[in-house]
C-alpha cells in the first residue's frame, strides 16, 4: 500500500468574497497535494467555505438577502474560482452540509456527554468582527489586533468546554513532537500562550442572539459556536467516526493556515480532538500575511486583491509561480504587480523561457527536430556537471516540499535552469556543428533536452499548464502524471522522436521602464574635445552592436596590453583581441557582459585573428567597459 497524504486548507469565512490571502493558502495547499502525487503517495485535499455566524448575518442583511441565499452565492465563487487557479482538490466541503452538521453534533454530544462542556454565565470583552472574546492581554492599545477595534464588554449564558483540563497534555505533546507546529517561529508562539492558564472555551452562542448556526444537540435553545463548527469539518468531511475515507486520510493530516487563524488550530483544536479521543493531525504549517504597501492585507480593511483579476492578467501558472516563489513560508510579504511583473520578465521570460526556445529552436536547426542520440563514453567530456546538478536540483527540491519551503524548492530549480543556460555557453553547440563535430553535437544537445525534462516536472506543482505544454513540445506523454523517482535518473528522454516547434511559454510583458520616454538629449556642444566630423543616422545604422558575454579570457604573449577572449553572442562564439590587459585581469572578465561591434571586419593583432571590438572609456582611472546595469540574454542587439 502507497504512503497517504491528507492536505487541508481553512474553511473560508464567506462574510466577504475571495481575495489573495485565500488563493495563497489554497495554492500552497495544492503544490503541496500535486507534490504528494508525485512522490507515488495516496493523496487527499480537502477546502471549502465556512458559512455559519454573526458576520454572515450580517453582510447578508447587507445585500437584503436572507443567509440561507448569500452563502449559496459566495460559496460558489469560491467553488468556481479554484479551477481557475488549477486547484485539484478532492472535497469542497460547506458547513451548511447535512453531513457536516451531523457530524458536528455527534462531536458535540460524545464530548458533552464525557462531562468535558458545561453550562455558565460569562462577562467579557467581544470582537464582533472575529466572533470571539478577549483578554485583556490579548488587546493591542485596547483593541482587537486584527479589526483594530474596541471590543464590547457583554454578559451572557453560555456552553463552555473545558479546555483548560488538557492544557498540560498540550505543552508535553508540543515538546515531545518538535515539528507539530511548524515553522518553529509559531511553535514557540503557541507555547508562549500556553504559559498562561488556559481559560475554559465558550462554544455556543444564544438563539435569541443569533438563529444562524448549528443547534446544540443537547439544547436548541443555543446554536455552535463558530470555532467549534468550523474546525470539526477536517475530520466530517472524512465520513468521521466510522468513514473508510476518516480511516485512511486522519492519520497523516496537515493542516495549512495563516498565522492569524494559529491559536484555534494550535490550541482549541488539538484539545478538541483530545477530549474527544481522536488522534491529533501530523502537522498545523502557518504561513505569514500578504502586505499591500506595507499593511496586512485584510477584507476587512478593503486592501484586497482580486486572484481572478490577477489571473486573468497574467496567467495562472505566472501568478501561481510568483506567490509560492515569493513568499518564504511562514514570514509576512508584499505584494504589487511590479514585483509580481519583474518576476515574470527575469524568472520565467528570461530564464526558462529562452532556454526552452533556443534548444528546442536548435533541435530543429540541427535535426529536424528529431532527439538525437547521446554517445555516451565518447563524449563523456562533454558533461560538464549537468548530470549531478540536476541530481542536485531534484534532491534539494524532495527535501524542501514536505517542509513547505516552497521558495528554496524553486531556487533549487532555477539553480539549475542557469546552469544549462550556461552549458549552452560553454559548449556552443553551433561551433561543434560548425566544426564537423557531430558526435559532441548529439550528446550536448541530448543533454539539453534531458534537462529540460527534468525541469519540466520539477515545476509541475507550481506550473502544472506550462509543464504540460513543456511535455508536450518534448514529445512526452503528459497523460501520464509525473513521478518523482524518474526525474532521478539521468537518460529517460527517448531518443528518434520529432518535436513540436518551438512555443514562447512567457511573453515579456513591456513597462514603463522599457519604453524610450526621455526627451531627446541636448545637441552636443561645439568645440567637444578631439570630436570627430559629424556622421549621419545612417552611418550609425550600419554599426552591428550586440551584448556578449565573456565566457573565457587569457593573456597573449608577448603583449603587455592584449587579452585574447572568447565572446558568447547566444548561438555563436567570436574571438577578440582586446588592449585591456592593464586594467583587467583575465579572471576578473569571465561572466561579465559587454558591447560588442559585431560587423568588424576580422584582423590579426599580435598574430591572433581578432573578430570583433569591445568598446570601453577612457577614463582618469583607466579603461572602463561598456557594460549595462541588469542581465541581457547574449547577443541581443544594442541600439
Amino acid at each position: 500500500m502507497s504512503e497517504v497524504f491528507y492536505i487541508t486548507t481553512p474553511i473560508y469565512y464567506v462574510n466577504a468574497r475571495p481575495h489573495l490571502g485565500h488563493a495563497y493558502t489554497t495554492i500552497a495547499a495544492d503544490v503541496a497535494a500535486r507534490f504528494a502525487r508525485m512522490q507515488g503517495k495516496d493523496t487527499y485535499f480537502l477546502t471549502g467555505t465556512d458559512e455559519h455566524g454573526d458576520k454572515i448575518v450580517k453582510a447578508a442583511a447587507k445585500e437584503d438577502k436572507s443567509p440561507r441565499t448569500y452563502v449559496d452565492a459566495i460559496s460558489a465563487e469560491f467553488r468556481k474560482l479554484w479551477p481557475e487557479l488549477s486547484i485539484t482538490h478532492d472535497q469542497f466541503i460547506r458547513t451548511t452540509d447535512p453531513e457536516h452538521i451531523r457530524v458536528v453534533q455527534y462531536l458535540l454530544q460524545k464530548i458533552y456527554d464525557a462531562g468535558d462542556i458545561y453550562f455558565s454565565e460569562y462577562e467579557g470583552l467581544y470582537c464582533y468582527g472575529c466572533e470571539r472574546f478577549y483578554t485583556e492581554k490579548e488587546l493591542v492599545d485596547g483593541k482587537c489586533p486584527d479589526h483594530l477595534t474596541e471590543p464590547e464588554k457583554i454578559q451572557e449564558a453560555n456552553y463552555f468546554f473545558r479546555m483548560g483540563r488538557y492544557q498540560e497534555w498540550l505543552v508535553d505533546y508540543i515538546h515531545k513532537n518538535q515539528d507539530f507546529i511548524r515553522p518553529e517561529r509559531y511553535r514557540n508562539e503557541i507555547l508562549a500562550f500556553l504559559r498562561e492558564p488556559l481559560e475554559d472555551l465558550c462554544i455556543s452562542r444564544p438563539v435569541s442572539r443569533l438563529q444562524w448556526g448549528i443547534p446544540l444537540p443537547f439544547d436548541d435553545r443555543f446554536v455552535t459556536y463558530v470555532w467549534f463548527d468550523a474546525l470539526t469539518n477536517y475530520v466530517s468531511a472524512l465520513g468521521y467516526p466510522e468513514g473508510d475515507k476518516f480511516t485512511t486520510y486522519w492519520p497523516a493530516a496537515q493542516h495549512i493556515v495563516a498565522k492569524d487563524i494559529i491559536k484555534p488550530h494550535g490550541i482549541y483544536w488539538p484539545t478538541m480532538l483530545k477530549a474527544a479521543g481522536i488522534p491529533v493531525y501530523t502537522h498545523l504549517n502557518v504561513h505569514g500575511y500578504w502586505n499591500i504597501a506595507e499593511t496586512k492585507m485584510s477584507k476587512s480593511l478593503g486592501n484586497v486583491v482580486d486572484p481572478l483579476a490577477m489571473k486573468n492578467t497574467y496567467g495562472s501558472d505566472t501568478f501561481r509561480y510568483f506567490l509560492m516563489r515569493e513568499m518564504v513560508f511562514g514570514l509576512d510579504a508584499s505584494f504589487s504587480e511590479e514585483a509580481l511583473v519583474t518576476r515574470i520578465n527575469a524568472d520565467l521570460a528570461n530564464d526558462i523561457g529562452n532556454l526552452f526556445s533556443r534548444v528546442i529552436a536548435m533541435t530543429h536547426k540541427y535535426y529536424g527536430g528529431k532527439v538525437p542520440a547521446p554517445h555516451g563514453t565518447k563524449t563523456a567530456s562533454m558533461d560538464f556537471g549537468l548530470k549531478a546538478g540536476a541530481l542536485q536540483a531534484t534532491e534539494t527540491f524532495e527535501e524542501q516540499m514536505p517542509l513547505m519551503a516552497f521558495h528554496k524548492a524553486l531556487m533549487a530549480v532555477w539553480a539549475f535552469i542557469g546552469q544549462l543556460n550556461k552549458y549552452i555557453d560553454a559548449t556552443a553547440p553551433w561551433e561543434l556543428q560548425k566544426n564537423g563535430q557531430q558526435a559532441e553535437l548529439d550528446t550536448v544537445m541530448y543533454n539539453l533536452l534531458e534537462g529540460l525534462r527534468i525541469v519540466t516536472g520539477l515545476i509541475s506543482p507550481v506550473m502544472p499548464e506550462t509543464s504540460v505544454k513543456m511535455q508536450q513540445h518534448l514529445g512526452l506523454e503528459d497523460s501520464q502524471p509525473v513521478r518523482l523517482e524518474t526525474l532521478k535518473q539521468w537518460g529517460c528522454l527517448p531518443s528518434g522522436h520529432t518535436l513540436p516547434k518551438a512555443i514562447r511559454l512567457f511573453p515579456r510583458i513591456e513597462t514603463k521602464t522599457d519604453a524610450d520616454t526621455t526627451p531627446p538629449p541636448p545637441p552636443a556642444p561645439r568645440g567637444l574635445k578631439d570630436a570627430k566630423p559629424a556622421i549621419g543616422i545612417e552611418d550609425v545604422g550600419r554599426m552591428d552592436l550586440r551584448v556578449g558575454h565573456i565566457i573565457r579570457a587569457e593573456a597573449i604573449k608577448k603583449s603587455e596590453k592584449l587579452l585574447k577572449l572568447q565572446v558568447s553572442l547566444g548561438e555563436e562564439i567570436r574571438q577578440v583581441v582586446a588592449g585591456i590587459a592593464q586594467d583587467y585581469s583575465p579572471e576578473s572578465l569571465i561572466g561579465l557582459q559587454v558591447t560588442l561591434v559585431a560587423n568588424l571586419k576580422p584582423a590579426k593583432l599580435m598574430g591572433v585573428r581578432s573578430e570583433g571590438m569591445i568598446l570601453a572609456a577612457n577614463g582618469e582611472n583607466g579603461l572602463c567597459l561598456a557594460s549595462f546595469d541588469r542581465p541581457v540574454q547574449a547577443g541581443s542587439i544594442v541600439k
